[in-house]
């Protein structure tokens, strides 16, 4: 039987070489960072399963095989089933009918929508998006990491040899050593600690300067995120952008005024042009990269697509055939 080789223990290659191992083959991972960690974008990302919202400014495949992720992560990690609300403040009401015209899969809330959320008094009408899921992304990555321990899947903390045959590149932006249409597009974060608040779903707020949307991780801690800054510094957070992610949840619900900052996260996260994941075959390797902002979303799609490659040469609308 064939060894595989996976390159990058992110969202990306975790959910590669599961997918790979679901199907009956040997893998082994390579990442000289280690297991999961504050060192990947992965690590700060939203987890959302949110199909139905993202389509509000992506392209169909995202809406159509995102659909697909809140399955495969039921399987296996913790998923919420609680939906999304979107919700805007009066003066925002366009936008509301705007995102609304833009998507699909919501019921609209024309009244108080505290019976959903009893700490929203200040909306009078929502989106909600009733089929959407959310997980934690950090139990999600250890769920998968243990999981794949247990299977047999050796980690290896260190570069992958340049010798290895049946290799899937999934090291995100790093990897534009050889993907060279690969940018990163900067995102910003928080987590804050905010007991005076209850949300029990996450919350999209159409906020004029900035969309701000909240994810709940219970105990209190909730994920405010997150920028879109077509910037390849990851150094640091700008004060712009702390100051509103700040104010609009304050807007959201003044209670935030009070929240205790736990973390600040910044990374890059890696894009293609059109900010679709791709599956590229070049000099005998498998890239799997591009997740963008739906990593957690795509990468059971994009897991499938590359098994489907490498073990029947089945390829699925994410591989790129000019470069296979």
């Amino acid at each position: 039987m064939m060894l595989y080789s996976v390159i990058g223990a992110g969202v990306a290659g975790l959910a590669v070489a599961t997918e790979l191992v679901a199907r009956g083959a040997r893998v082994q991972v390579f990442d000289p960072a280690g297991p999961p960690g504050a060192h990947g974008c992965s690590w700060w990302a939203g987890g959302m399963l949110a199909p139905w919202c993202e389509y509000e400014n992506a392209e169909e495949p995202v809406l159509r095989l995102g659909q697909e992720a809140i399955q495969w992560w039921q399987n296996r990690t913790q998923v919420t089933h609680r939906g999304t609300l979107v919700v805007a403040g009066r003066r925002d009401i366009p936008d509301l009918r705007r995102f609304a015209r833009r998507t699909e899969g919501f019921r609209q809330i024309d009244h108080d929508i505290t019976e959903l959320e009893p700490d929203l008094g200040g909306f009078s009408q929502a989106l909600f998006f009733e089929e959407e899921a959310h997980l934690d992304p950090r139990r999600a990555l250890a769920d998968l990491y243990q999981r794949l321990m247990q299977e047999g899947v050796v980690f290896h903390a260190e570069c992958a040899p340049d010798d290895l045959e049946n290799v899937i590149d999934c090291r995100g932006l790093q990897a534009r050593d050889c993907l060279k249409d690969l940018r990163g597009v900067k995102g910003e974060m928080l987590v804050i600690r905010c007991p005076d608040v209850t949300l029990t779903r996450p919350v999209r707020l159409l906020h004029p300067r900035m969309p701000l949307y909240v994810v709940p991780r219970g105990d209190g801690l909730y994920m405010l995120g997150a920028t879109m800054i077509e910037s390849e510094d990851r150094a640091r957070i700008t004060a712009r952008s702390m100051l509103e992610l700040l104010s609009a949840a304050y807007a959201l619900n003044p209670g935030f005024g009070e929240a205790e900052i736990l973390e600040i996260g910044v990374d890059l996260r890696p894009a293609f042009p059109d900010n679709l994941p791709r599956i590229r075959r070049l000099k005998g390797r498998i890239y799997a990269n591009g997740l963008y902002r739906h990593g957690y979303l795509l990468a059971p799609a994009l897991a499938r697509g590359v098994a489907d490659l490498a073990l029947n040469n089945i390829h699925s609308e994410m591989v790129d055939e000019d470069h296979c």
